[in-house]
């Protein structure tokens, strides 16, 4: 059963947390009553520890504004026990079939034959030795060894002292049928607790128990399925429903509808136009909760992934605000209402962190194309990034692979017999862009990066193709155009290759096309030459004046300070990875380095990457939320920049306005690293892994560029063309890590 020191922990725990800070702006909301929307925690935090368990709970109160509410949906036991537990049906959340095995039965259900174990079946006392799991299997089974026992109503209610209670009546007709009736439980247990909340989606059950309420404590809110279903006690389709709000007014107080209610979606996952549903339901005095958010779940292509976005869309979208949302992640929803709401576009943001783009807008468009910049642009990039590579007649251009195979449909082309082999670059054929010429390469069709496809997570399909390449010197017209970027970003790889197998000088291209284009004088828009070899970087620190980036692509676990001063002679910052900060092992972060503040202890600012927005690329740490993770990496780290290939979701958060209050919110506190996998039980701990390695002086330290001994032709403006070394490849791992004192509050409640 569930360890008894780990509810003391928990007690103390919720006692001690720093009070939340209710950030309702002078903005006028557009709900109902002109308050903040509410935010309701499905089962608690569900998206992270198993639903409507202790932890679950407690962590949702933790992390959530100061007036959260926590949602319970109410099973009754053959005894007639409430207890806060998602279904009818015990095994997908619980481990009964184990504990109490063979004792499985079917039953019809709202007409359907339906085979499992359920509630009516087992009184209170038989579920003894039965525990709540986590009954998402996307989702991290790590928390199941805990053993969260069943909770009953009136120990969420009393142990945990929500701001707010909502118990949720999903089956009156079938426990009426089983001789135990749900009205007289729910009559009974709000003269026990305080109950906010009461829905269901059966009329019959509203109507039994609105006279036995008081609407001023408890609100009556009618729930709609989806719109084919059928409401058993009227017969009619909610969406039949929907249209006659003056019925539901006779009965509810308020409507919980699926976002899809409010923003359908298209067959392709796009949202269409917005229904009338919610000043519908205004204007006839009913508030309007929306359902099914999750961060965990391809959002519509719209959102970019980014789950703060989708809350916007619901509750800042200048015409309409739902008046709340029910949420397995309500740390979302706490920021999008109190950090992000009503910024407005002149909003004002703090200096760091740097916003740094990886290939544009590459989450949106296709990398390094004009779409891709264009949106960076205007999502609010600092610094507009161009990976350089070069054409046969000797073209530098913006593009985020020397393999044109990777990022164009190349092989559907008359070039697709150009594959060759370079094992210096890579393992197996490729087509490279030095065997085609410029005028070849700009008639390509630009492809979209699906870095997580195995995880069924795609990007923008309806713009997988669109755009087209710039050459270096397009791009630097394009970048002065703009007057909101602070700088751009010309990475350089393989030069040395370049230069002693195909006589091409990259360096001196993009040397001779920064000149060209006025960069040498300008002083406008910062020049940061960026390199994993420090013989390219020593090229330019002899013959330019720009800013010298070193991205060390290594994992490494350490710096000494000989090998930070070996970089300081060639480099002004350094690029890392997350996971050189936040080492991981199985998406649960592991510790935290001193990798940050030794580089910056020397005077080397330090910019990390990647920053993405599907979920798969962060930790658990983070909550698949990847505002979790910025917040986390700045406030938490200290970092200067991030790079990202969703700019909008950084550059927003720049404008964060919790950032500015004098007592931070917990929804907006740095995550405490290695403080999850601390509540993890020793049975389902993920195997150690070796710590990442140390950053030697030999792995920095490089011979210089090769010459060039025949002449390429030279790109626009004239120059020979160069190379350099392959770059140090390592493997990449999505980092992440966790709320400062809300981690050590979750490590010390799961101390065994």
């Amino acid at each position: 059963m569930c360890n008894s020191r780990a509810l003391v922990a928990l007690a103390l725990l919720l006692h001690s947390v720093v009070a939340l800070v209710s950030a309702q702006g002078s903005s006028k909301w557009k709900t109902l009553s002109g308050d903040p929307p509410k935010v309701v925690a499905r089962g608690g935090f569900s998206g992270l520890f198993p639903g409507y368990s202790s932890a679950a709970f407690s962590f949702a109160l933790i992390t959530s504004v100061q007036d959260a509410v926590l949602w319970c949906d109410v099973q009754l036991t053959k005894d007639g026990a409430g207890i806060c537990f998602p279904d009818l049906l015990l095994n997908n959340n619980s481990n009964i079939d184990m504990a109490l095995p063979k004792r499985d039965k079917s039953y019809l259900v709202n007409g359907v034959s339906t085979k499992g174990w359920f509630t009516v079946d087992f009184t209170f006392d038989d579920l003894a030795s039965v525990y709540v799991t986590q009954g998402i299997y996307s989702r991290t089974n790590r928390f199941d060894g805990n053993q969260y026992p069943i909770l009953l109503i009136e120990d969420v209610a009393m142990q945990f002292k929500p701001p707010g209670l909502w118990l949720n009546i999903q089956h009156d007709i079938f426990f009426s049928q089983h001789n135990l009736s749900m009205r007289k439980y729910v009559i009974s247990v709000s003269k026990q607790v305080v109950i906010n909340y009461i829905s269901s989606p059966e009329v019959a059950f509203l109507n039994s128990i609105k006279a036995r309420v008081s609407p001023s404590a408890t609100k009556l809110v009618f729930r709609f399925l989806g719109q084919a279903e059928t409401e058993p006690s009227t017969n009619q389709t909610y969406g039949s429903l929907l249209k006659n709000l003056t019925f539901i007014k006779t009965f509810a107080s308020g409507i919980l509808i699926p976002k899809t209610y409010i923003w359908p979606f298209t067959k392709d996952n796009y949202i269409e136009p917005h229904t009338s549903v919610v000043t519908d339901a205004h204007k006839e005095g009913l508030t309007v909760f929306a359902s099914d958010f999750v961060n965990d779940f391809p959002l519509a292509y719209n959102y970019s992934y980014d789950p703060v976005s989708e809350y916007l869309q619901f509750i800042d979208n200048g015409d309409f605000s739902v008046d709340g949302v029910l949420s397995d992640f309500p740390i979302t929803p706490s920021e999008a209402i109190n950090c992000f709401a009503h910024l407005g576009s002149n909003a004002s943001g703090q200096a760091k962190p740097l916003v740094i783009s990886k290939y544009g807008a590459s989450g949106d468009f296709p990398s390094c194309t004009n779409l891709a910049y264009e949106k960076a642009i205007a999502d609010g990039v600092d610094v507009l990034d161009c990976p350089v590579q070069i054409s046969q007649d000797g073209i530098p251009f913006c593009a985020s692979s020397i393999n044109l195979i990777d990022i164009t449909e190349v092989t559907q082309s008359p070039f697709n017999s150009l594959t060759t082999v370079v094992p210096e670059i890579k393992a197996g054929g490729g087509i490279f862009t030095f065997s085609l010429a410029w005028k070849d390469i700009e008639g390509l069709t630009p492809t979209i990066s699906n870095p997580w496809s195995k995880n069924m997570l795609f990007r923008n399909p309806m713009s997988k193709t669109g755009g087209k390449y710039l050459t270096l010197s397009d791009f630097l017209a394009l970048a002065k155009r703009s007057s909101s970027l602070s700088g751009v970003l010309i990475d350089i790889e393989y030069a040395a290759y370049l230069a002693e197998k195909q006589k091409l000088s990259i360096t001196d291209a993009v040397m001779n096309t920064l000149s060209k284009a006025g960069f040498d004088n300008q002083t406008a828009l910062d020049v940061n030459i960026q390199s994993a070899n420090s013989s390219v970087l020593m090229k330019f620190k002899e013959k330019t004046s720009y800013e010298l980036v070193y991205k060390i692509e290594e994992e490494i676990g350490d710096a000494p300070s000989s090998t930070i001063e070996d970089i300081k002679k060639f480099a002004d910052s350094v690029v890392i990875k997350k996971a050189s900060i936040f080492p991981e092992v199985e998406a649960f972060t592991t510790g935290v380095t001193d990798v940050v503040s030794k580089l910056q202890a020397a005077k080397l600012p330090v910019y990390v990457e990647l920053f993405s927005n599907e979920f798969v690329s962060q930790a658990w740490d983070f909550f698949s939320d990847p505002t979790v993770e910025i917040n986390s990496f700045v406030s938490g780290a200290n970092i200067d920049g991030v790079i990202t290939d969703f700019p909008k979701t950084a550059a927003r958060y720049k404008k964060n306005r919790c950032l500015s209050k004098k007592v931070i919110p917990n929804y907006m506190s740095p995550i405490r690293p290695a403080s999850l996998i601390q509540v993890v039980t020793s049975a389902y701990l993920p195997p150690a892994e070796a710590p990442n390695p140390t950053l030697r002086e030999s792995d920095v330290i490089e011979p210089p560029l090769p010459s060039v001994n025949a002449q390429a032709p030279a790109p626009t403006g004239g120059s020979s063309v160069g190379a350099s070394p392959k770059p140090s490849g390592q493997p990449r791992i999505a980092a992440c890590f966790f709320l400062s004192y809300l981690a050590m509050a979750i490590a010390a409640l799961f101390v065994f």
